[in-house]
């Protein structure tokens, strides 16, 4: 296997506030614990994903602390169930549902023109693991387009409504396949590598990762931070695991923190094939490009 741990480093500093957490406190922290105290009133984010799993929970608990959260969704009567959930638990009726397909650029193209007003926080919780090979209308390779392509695409499109506001955030939540396997810009596709499902797997959480360290570091002057999560091991609670990932999009202790890998409440050092600056300028060219040669309905891309 490629798998290699991560290093954790410890503790969280920002510029106003310091605070040690340890992969310990994951067992133990849940939502509510993280945000405890946060008034989220007047805040507006987006959870795709967020009909089940991670994404509904973390969904869940900024409804909880006051967001307006729009629950972007493959499946509309799944993200309607979702709603009215999250709206019995917490009370709060601002809890939109927007379908989204984030295989199918039209679709990503649609739910950007319908966005209106600013956007404070943006979850890219969606995801596809160790699927068989499939291919979207676009040619792209399924776990390439959900997990980074599809992602990339909507964080460019609404870069606009991100950079209205004062601090808006990004997260990626990656998963426990680590970023094992490297990217590769030569066959990102598997048109003429031998196809393996969760070769794919890995190497689309990569993609995001890269992705991840140079939208850092171009929208730093836009007021946006970009990070990415690795909530736990898959199969433990959805309620535990949204902890960290709710730790990089809302929590005051991660304020002012860009370009950063958090997993298990801490951040830690990813593979360093996964956070290579000249790789990361490489993989956004080609995801730039890419978007492009399907962006047909003249949605800008952000450069």
């Amino acid at each position: 296997m490629f798998l290699r741990s991560t290093t954790t480093r410890s503790p969280i500093t920002t510029t106003h506030t310091t605070t040690t957490t340890t992969s310990t406190a994951a067992t133990t922290a849940v939502p509510a614990d993280v945000l405890a105290g946060a008034d989220l009133t007047g805040r507006r984010a987006v959870v795709t994903g967020a009909a089940s799993g991670v994404g509904l929970a973390t969904a869940r608990a900024l409804a909880a602390a006051g967001a307006e959260v729009t629950l972007a969704v493959r499946d509309a009567e799944a993200g309607a169930a979702a709603r009215a959930g999250i709206v019995a638990e917490t009370g709060n009726e601002q809890v939109l549902v927007g379908e989204l397909d984030l295989t199918d650029q039209r679709s990503v193209a649609r739910f950007v023109r319908l966005w209106d007003g600013p956007l404070h926080i943006l979850v890219h919780a969606a995801s596809v693991a160790d699927a068989p090979l499939t291919r979207t209308g676009d040619e792209w390779e399924l776990h390439l387009a959900v997990n980074h392509l599809g992602p990339a695409s909507l964080s460019s499109g609404l870069h606009w409504a991100l950079t209205a506001v004062d601090g808006a955030r990004i997260v990626h939540v990656l998963s426990d396949a680590d970023l094992a396997a490297p990217f590769d810009l030569e066959d990102p596709h598997f048109f003429s590598t031998r196809y393996d499902g969760a070769l794919a797997h890995t190497r689309s959480r990569t993609a995001a990762m890269l992705h991840t360290v140079e939208a850092a570091r171009r929208w730093s002057g836009d007021g946006i931070a970009v990070n990415a999560v690795r909530p736990g091991a898959s199969g433990g609670d959805p309620a535990d695991l949204a902890a960290t990932v709710l730790l990089a999009a809302a929590s005051p202790l991660t304020g002012g923190i860009s370009g950063r890998y958090f997993t298990d409440l801490a951040e830690a050092e990813p593979i360093e094939h996964a956070v290579d600056p000249v790789l990361a300028r490489r993989v956004w060219r080609w995801t730039e490009s890419t978007l492009r040669e399907v962006w047909f309905s003249g949605l800008p891309v952000v450069a």
